[in-house]
């Protein structure tokens, strides 16, 4: 009795993760994102509708090149010393943001509902 309860609740355990993976990968991509620096936003940007081209962003610390292609952005260049930034590759809906510590600068996805994400004063 107790083996037909245990392989009942690892059926319902596998169940579970197949609809939840089905769910995750069918859910709608983030395609909005904001480049902020000092924690104002700089740019916010539509991917899905963004032709594909280059540009700089010059802070008071240096200067990142941000690339849009297909739909993707990443920072292809930048003039801080551990490149990290670089290094993080195109960015990912599921993924963490871009961030470059030196320059104060970060790319992320907008929050889908509202925009914002929190206030604090």
């Amino acid at each position: 009795m107790k083996q037909r309860i245990l392989i009942v609740i690892a059926v319902l355990i596998f169940v579970a993760g197949v609809v939840g993976t089905v769910m995750v990968l069918n859910a709608p991509k983030k395609q909005t994102v904001n480049i902020k620096s000092g924690g104002k936003v700089l740019y916010t940007l539509e991917l899905g509708k963004e032709k594909d081209r280059t540009f700089d962003i010059k802070t008071d610390s240096g200067v990142n090149t941000i690339e849009i292609k297909d739909g993707k952005i990443r920072v292809k260049e930048a003039d801080c010393p551990d490149k990290t930034c670089v290094r993080m590759g195109w960015l990912e809906s599921s993924a963490m943001p871009i961030v470059c510590l030196p320059h104060d600068l970060v790319i992320e996805f907008v929050n889908g509902d509202s925009g914002v994400d929190a206030i604090a004063e």
